[in-house]
């Protein structure tokens, strides 16, 4: 099998396929259930915030180049287990992301929630108050 290409991912299904193929390759599938995808989704969450540990907010602004890249290689597992798990459930990540865009305008009016970063209750006829 031939090395991957490194810079040619310019969109999501680019990236689910390129995964899906990587897992593949290593026979990684029976590992890649839903279960195991969210827990390493969540470490590698977690993992993020170990570059912005006891920065102020201002300092978590202004990375420097060792620190930028350390949040740049984790944001980019939590973006290929996010990936990976949509495409092992059949979830299309860029509609799920438009519909949740949708119901959280509704959740959130700009009239109520500019410059609110408090929760409040949902408007009268939506009953998910999900994140």
């Amino acid at each position: 099998m031939l090395p991957m290409p490194e810079h040619d991912i310019d969109d999501l299904d680019t990236l689910r396929r390129r995964i899906r193929e990587f897992a593949q390759a290593r026979a990684w599938d029976r590992y890649h259930t839903p279960k195991n995808l969210a827990m390493a989704l969540s470490v590698e969450a977690s993992e993020l915030l170990e570059p912005f540990q006891w920065l102020t907010p201002e300092e978590s602004g202004e990375l420097g180049p060792e620190q930028r890249e350390a949040v740049r290689q984790e944001i980019a597992d939590v973006l290929i287990y996010l990936t990976r798990l949509a495409d092992v459930l059949g979830i299309d990540l860029l509609e799920a992301a438009a519909d949740k865009l949708v119901l959280n305008a509704r959740k959130y009016p700009v009239e109520k929630a500019y410059g609110n970063a408090l929760k409040y209750l949902c408007p009268p006829g939506y009953s998910d108050f999900s994140e």
